[in-house]
């Protein structure tokens, strides 16, 4: 009899399931930097943010982890937040990627309570790490004068989870040339210049105090001196006289005892 082999039928293709891709959570809070009379809040290579106060507590849990993702303005339009811990940009390859992030925290630095002091987040302070390649997450000094945008990313094992909008455009300080500083006296103001020049004035008439003093000095007084014999005075009554001595005898008498 004759055997018809029977071809096995593939096996089904395998489906692979991929996973929504979930937005992040949006929270309605923009990051600024801080209104605080501060010295320094905004500098050449740092600038001072509010720190949040009751806004995480609702999207964060203790083992999530509050990041600050700081972008140059241009890179923020088509920024993609990261997947998982290695796709984090590190701050020493800012000049390329345009982007990092920073200040790794969680939500027990961020506490809801009342009567606290408020206090800032100063980004770029760290100068320490700028070339330790092994602190991935370095608070370093800015590049550049930016424009920088700055946002809180919320992560947890299963990648970003939630965030905040994008702050305006930080524009940090410039540094001026030494050569470009203009030291004409038209561009002070008035109390300036009034004070100027009597603090001068004040010094000039020191200075000519002081040489006056250096120029002239005192002469001093010459003491005449008279060269003469010391004659003590004083009265002998005449009856306590002395005779006088024999080198004092008359020159007659001594004239006629020679003669004998």
């Amino acid at each position: 009899p004759e055997v018809t082999a029977w071809a096995k039928a593939p096996p089904p293709p395998t489906m692979l399931i991929v996973p929504p891709f979930v937005s992040p959570e949006l929270i309605p809070y923009v990051p600024q930097i801080t209104n605080r009379p501060l010295e320094g809040k905004l500098t050449g290579s740092t600038f001072s943010l509010d720190q949040p106060i009751c806004i995480f507590d609702k999207y964060v849990k203790d083992a999530d982890d509050i990041w600050l993702v700081v972008a140059y303005t241009n890179a923020s339009i088509n920024y993609k937040n990261p997947t998982s811990p290695q796709d984090l940009p590190p701050y020493q390859k800012l000049s390329s990627t345009l982007h990092y992030m920073t200040l790794r925290s969680s939500i027990a630095n961020y506490p809801c309570t009342k009567n606290r002091d408020s206090t800032v987040l100063r980004v770029g302070g760290d100068t320490a790490c700028k070339r330790e390649y092994s602190q991935g997450y370095c608070n370093g000094p800015l590049l550049t004068s930016g424009p920088y945008r700055v946002k809180f990313l919320i992560l947890d094992s299963n990648g970003s989870k939630a965030e905040t909008y994008w702050s305006q455009q930080i524009h940090l300080k410039i540094g001026r040339q030494p050569t470009t500083v203009d030291g004409w006296p038209g561009r002070r103001s008035g109390d300036m210049i009034v004070i100027t020049v009597i603090l001068s004035s004040l010094i000039g008439i020191l200075v000519i105090a002081f040489l006056g003093t250096v120029s002239n000095p005192e002469e001093p007084r010459r003491s005449e001196s008279f060269q003469g014999r010391r004659y003590d005075t004083h009265h002998i009554p005449p009856s306590q006289a002395p005779p006088p001595p024999p080198g004092d005898v008359p020159l007659a008498h001594h004239h006629a005892t020679a003669a004998l």
